[in-house]
């Protein structure tokens, strides 16, 4: 737990906006899909790991998804009142009386509620406003809980007609622009003749590059990883659209090193 209790101490020293929560949220929530998803191999160790953790003969386990987008399964903490919200008690109790998939689906939804719980336990903290508990709910909003990414709900949406789309093959094909809305991560970014400039702005916020931080700006060309599911300026990391109309599955260069080294 030192890494949880460490990056709590971080947002509670450096996080001041929506934007920093948000940030701390979807760290958290990318560590928590590693240990639920089976879709991949390169994330199957990680479930392997997570079943093996959760021993029904140990004592009351948790999950925890830490901000370095890993995870951690362990006792929950010993202080009373806990410095964080705390995740579901005793989820290793289930595990050999459920079907594999059924049980991750489980611990999918307490790990749903929980990171809501550790993003507006921040905003509280805070101080945030109603504009910011909005401008934070949206960028939550629009990525996909863990329990349709464990259950593959998420892929299901992806698939469905789009008008607005000029390519939807499959989940794993990238949106050529945020507003094509072919990738399954983040909604479709709203019309504008059917939304108001307010409403714009707090959808904006939620498309923050993965390369540089900022966030996104109507019209922009932006792609998003199929492996850690972030988005990116096209220009931040050379890809454009011609070039991501031949793309089956985006790797950023981050995701494209680990690969390389493992």
């Amino acid at each position: 737990m030192d890494g949880d209790r460490e990056g709590a101490a971080a947002v509670h020293h450096h996080a001041r906006s929506p934007e920093d929560v948000f940030r701390d949220f979807r760290a958290r929530r990318a560590g928590i899909v590693k240990a639920l998803t089976t879709a991949a191999s390169v994330v199957r160790a990680d479930v392997e790991k997570f079943y093996q953790q959760c021993d029904p003969e140990k004592e009351n386990l948790c999950l925890y998804g830490l901000p370095n987008e890993t995870w951690e399964v362990t006792l929950p903490a010993e202080e009373v009142p806990p410095e964080l919200p705390e995740p579901a008690l005793g989820i290793n109790f289930a595990r050999d009386g459920m079907v594999e998939k059924d049980w991750l689906s489980l611990v999918a939804v307490h790990s749903d509620a929980w990171l809501l719980s550790v993003a507006f336990y921040f905003g509280a903290r805070f101080g945030f406003d109603k504009d910011a508990r909005r401008r934070l709910f949206t960028m939550i909003n629009n990525l996909p809980t863990v329990y349709e990414v464990v259950t593959g709900v998420a892929k299901k949406q992806s698939k469905a007609p789009n008008g607005s789309s000029k390519s939807s093959k499959s989940n794993s094909k990238p949106s050529k622009q945020i507003n094509s809305n072919s990738k399954p991560v983040k909604p479709a970014h709203p019309n504008e003749e059917e939304d108001s400039g307010r409403e714009d702005a707090e959808e904006d916020q939620a498309y923050l590059c993965g390369s540089c931080g900022e966030s996104y700006a109507n019209g922009e060309f932006w792609i998003c990883c199929d492996i850690c599911e972030k988005w990116f300026h096209g220009k931040c990391v050379r890809i454009t659209p011609a070039k991501a109309e031949h793309i089956k599955q985006y790797k950023c260069p981050s995701c494209s090193t680990k690969r390389s080294r493992e």
